[in-house]
């Protein structure tokens, strides 16, 4: 899952003429939503076909997770510097590069031999997609005019919102149609589609005050997070060896240095990658509030998911659509809820909203775990779909919102950083959840003495649930750090 804010965006000054419009404008719209598309299903696409790529790839335990986790982690590190690349070299340029690399990838992904390599290729589409993305509402602003963007916008926001939570359906109609390698290859047609009218229809732009890119900063930060995530990810497989605690700790020191040299980027008037001041005092009081509840909620989702499919298919043996196809109501309810939240609750209520998805996802998942505790191999399709619909709607409730109300009070010279950083956040947050309660799950897992797979996984399902309510109950009590009168600064789209 990921927002639909847009990731370090600068209006450029060229944005009030529209240098194409009509058919061509419409169809290089149509070019940055199948992109932005592509982007947001790949994100959970995987998901429900893992436990075929683990039969098909003979892939361990952890490798599994790094197939998750490998994408989100390797766009969340590049995003913030393929946005500051597009300003400086050309927004179409950086689009058409980053497009061409995810339908390569992609490929590479669908024809990988083996799981380390479909690791990598994962890892390629999301720097690929780091260079994509951010051109996309960029190039909207160059293209429509103000009192026009509306319209784009709505549609992007629609369609990105239905792209977010269709990932494991579609991934498992393709996966039972023919295999899990349809689920990368699929996008290669999507791809050359968009690249088509994108040559031809999207007009090039750029920033007249690019932000100097930091290269040193991009690898503190990756060094930092892989040295956490790999020991972690890997550890259980590896049977915790010291060093991978001291890797861990040496990871966590890394990105405490990390920050304090962004700091002092920063106060010498520097472009640091990180803006640290976002965060800092009263006037960050939302943004900071707005971060850590998108985080831990990602963190929840990733771990969701990942746990969720593995115990349908691998525990109670069901098939692979079977498994995706019961995700419907969380799609459906999760569409709602985005939508209602963000048009009709958030600027009645504000904050609260948030506080009312928290209690409704952390109930639903609480239902769930008295489901999955009391069922077997011949457990009803029907006893999981009110309990997913509760918790898509409550997700839905939050994940249309938390942006908003998070940036609602950034001082609008900074609202692009603001934008990208928070982005850039939620995507590093999937990495960590899928590599964390992944961890949690197998390594429960493996403590088990039963035989069967259900008697392994049942409690794992079950221990990953309870701690995802508790997370839940740390997204509640951070909504109180969201200023109470956010909603009425915020954008309500």
């Amino acid at each position: 899952m990921t927002t639909t804010t847009a990731p370090e965006v600068q209006a450029p000054t060229s944005a009030h003429r529209t240098p194409i419009c009509g058919r061509a404008r419409t169809l290089a719209l149509v070019s940055l939503l199948l992109a932005s598309m592509m982007e947001l299903i790949d994100v959970t696409i995987v998901n429900v076909a893992l436990p075929t790529i683990e039969a098909s790839l003979n892939a361990s335990a952890s490798m599994l997770q790094w197939v998750v986790a490998a994408y989100p982690l390797a766009f969340g590190i590049a995003l913030i510097t393929g946005a500051r690349l597009g300003d400086r070299f050309g927004r179409k340029r950086l689009f058409l590069l980053g497009l061409v690399g995810f339908t390569i990838a992609s490929a590479a992904c669908g024809w990988a031999p083996n799981v380390e390599l479909l690791v990598a290729f994962r890892a390629l589409q999301g720097i690929a997609a780091a260079a994509m993305v951010p051109q996309v509402l960029t190039s909207i602003q160059v293209m429509y005019a103000p009192h026009e963007r509306g319209t784009a916008m709505g549609i992007f926001s629609g369609l990105a919102g239905l792209a977010s939570v269709m990932g494991p359906i579609l991934g498992a109609v393709l996966t039972e149609a023919s295999s899990w390698r349809a689920v990368f290859l699929v996008n290669i047609p999507v791809g050359v589609i968009a690249l088509v009218a994108a040559i031809r229809f999207i007009p090039e732009s750029r920033s007249e005050h690019p932000v100097r890119i930091n290269a040193r900063s991009v690898f503190a930060l990756a060094a930092g997070l892989l040295a956490i995530l790999y020991p972690l990810t890997m550890g259980h497989e590896l049977g915790w060896p010291t060093w991978s605690f001291a890797l861990m700790g040496a990871g966590i020191v890394g990105l405490i240095a990390f920050l304090r040299s962004q700091r002092s980027d920063e106060s010498r008037g520097g472009d640091p990658l990180v803006t640290t001041s976002l965060y800092a005092g009263r006037s960050g009081r939302g943004f900071r509030g707005a971060t850590i509840v998108g985080s831990v909620l990602f963190i929840v989702c990733a771990g969701y998911f990942l746990s969720t499919t593995l115990f349908l298919q691998v525990a109670l043996g069901w098939s692979v659509l079977k498994a995706g196809l019961v995700n419907i109501p969380f799609a459906i309810t999760a569409t709602i809820g985005a939508g209602s939240g963000a048009a009709v609750l958030m600027p009645r209520i504000g904050r609260q909203v948030l506080l009312i998805g928290a209690v409704i996802m952390a109930a639903g998942v609480g239902f769930l775990a008295i489901v999955a505790g009391d069922a077997t191999t011949t457990a009803s399709f029907w006893a999981f779909v009110p309990v997913f619909g509760v918790v898509g709607l409550g997700f839905g409730f939050m994940v249309s919102s938390i942006a908003p109300l998070g940036l609602a009070k950034v001082d609008g010279r900074h609202a692009g950083s603001a934008s990208g950083l928070f982005n850039t956040t939620t995507q590093l947050a999937n990495a960590v959840g899928a590599a964390a309660l992944g961890t949690l799950f197998f390594e429960v897992a493996a403590r088990q003495e039963g035989q069967l797979p259900l008697e392994l996984l049942r409690p794992a399902y079950v221990i990953v649930l309870l701690v995802a309510i508790a997370l839940l109950g740390v997204v509640a009590m951070a909504t109180r750090l969201i200023p109470a009168d956010a909603h009425r600064f915020a954008d309500h789209g």
